[in-house]
């Protein structure tokens, strides 16, 4: 039996995004997302101490301590985090990405999203699933401190993207999508 190499890549997306998105219902997942977002806020705040006054003014905060991204033409990535208010967990989330185009590569990030208003936060948690688009304002954690009040009031949410290590290349048409998990 011959396999292609197409039939190969796409079984292996296939198997890593499955692998990745278990659920893990009755395991001790709650406590390692807990302990994995502490970590993560406490290397945010620590690295850059102007997103503890940007935490402070958020209605909300979703913490991804660590998204698994890899892609050769076609990529996927996958992490888990715990949403947050008033530095208190509320719920738990997946994210997941799928894309397709010109990519090679692996890499490992945390981010945070940032919910500047109530209403931001309440139409996150309403929906069953919630893609990131355009209406989200990126930055750095440096350019965080530039982030003031007036800025954050025009902004419903400011996603921060630190701590890459790897290197994927290439352009590709992707989006997040963010789902309520229990873990």
């Amino acid at each position: 039996m011959t396999i292609s190499r197409r039939t190969l890549i796409q079984s292996g997306g296939a198997a890593l995004l499955l692998g990745g998105c278990a659920n893990g219902v009755g395991s001790n997942g709650a406590p390692t997302i807990d302990a994995r977002v502490d970590a993560t806020r406490d290397f945010l705040f620590q690295n850059y101490p102007d997103t503890r006054n940007m935490a402070g003014q958020a209605a909300g905060v979703l913490y991804m301590p660590l998204v698994t991204e890899a892609g050769f033409i076609y990529g996927g990535a996958y992490g888990r985090g715990a949403l947050r208010i008033r530095d208190v967990t509320v719920d738990y989330y997946s994210a997941t990405k799928a894309s397709f185009g010109l990519q090679i590569g692996a890499q490992q990030y945390a981010h945070a999203l940032f919910f500047m208003n109530d209403g931001a936060l309440a139409e996150f948690r309403r929906g069953s699933g919630w893609a990131a688009s355009a209406d989200i304002r990126y930055a750095t954690p440096e350019s965080a401190g530039s982030i003031g009040k007036e800025t954050t009031e025009l902004d419903q949410v400011v996603a921060l993207v630190f701590g890459q290590q790897g290197m994927i290349a290439g352009a590709s048409l992707a989006g997040v999508k963010y789902s309520r998990i229990i873990p």
